[in-house]
């Protein structure tokens, strides 16, 4: 992929971008690269940010969980973005910073709790095509997680989905948030003889 978007990025103009560009680069930084694409269309743009403002407001379910899970969603897929905002944002919320370093390497990991470890996996068999979700995975999550939890980490997992896809589609990447605040660099898996990459 490129070193920049499909889509060049649009000049935020106005004084709603103006506002926004004020607003994101408060909260993180700098204006990253993808507000200037989804500015193209900017119903799209606030829709996405209204429902992810939504999803942040849920608490059934444990932070660190579904943060490791949006994460295994974007290794995944491949959206560098993601990976590395979340990433950012699990330094900003005080969660495991070694364990987030090293999703994209969590099942040769030994940093992982069964449960982290079961989630990602949920994770994963969500994220497949086809999905690959067993009666026995969904069984083993609700036993340690619960049935509101659950459905909460579930339709996280849809969210990541839901972000993660355009963002690789419009080859919009990582913009180092997580370098830019010291983070060490993301763990990369190993390659496996005969197994193909799935990010």
């Amino acid at each position: 992929m490129s070193d920049t978007p499909r889509i060049p990025p649009a000049e935020i103009t106005g004084i709603k971008g103006a506002l926004l560009s004020r607003l994101v680069k408060k909260a993180l930084g700098q204006v990253p690269s993808s507000l200037g694409v989804y500015w193209h269309n900017q119903k799209v743009l606030m829709g996405m940010s209204g429902v992810g403002s939504k999803v942040r407001k849920w608490d059934a379910c444990d932070e660190q969980l579904k943060s490791l899970a949006h994460m295994a969603v974007a290794s995944m897929v491949g959206c560098t973005w993601c990976l590395d905002y979340n990433y950012f944002e699990a330094h900003n919320h005080n969660l495991d910073l070694d364990k987030a370093r090293e999703v994209p390497r969590w099942r040769e990991s030994d940093v992982f709790s069964p449960l982290e470890r079961d989630v990602m996996e949920y994770a994963e068999a969500m994220t497949r095509t086809q999905p690959t979700v067993t009666d026995e995975m969904v069984a083993h999550l609700r036993e340690q997680l619960g049935d509101a939890a659950l459905v909460e980490l579930t339709a996280v997992i849809a969210f990541a989905n839901f972000t993660t896809r355009p963002n690789v589609a419009l080859g919009i990447e990582s913009d180092g948030f997580a370098a830019a605040c010291g983070l060490a660099p993301l763990a990369k898996p190993t390659p496996r003889p005969g197994v193909a990459s799935q990010s």
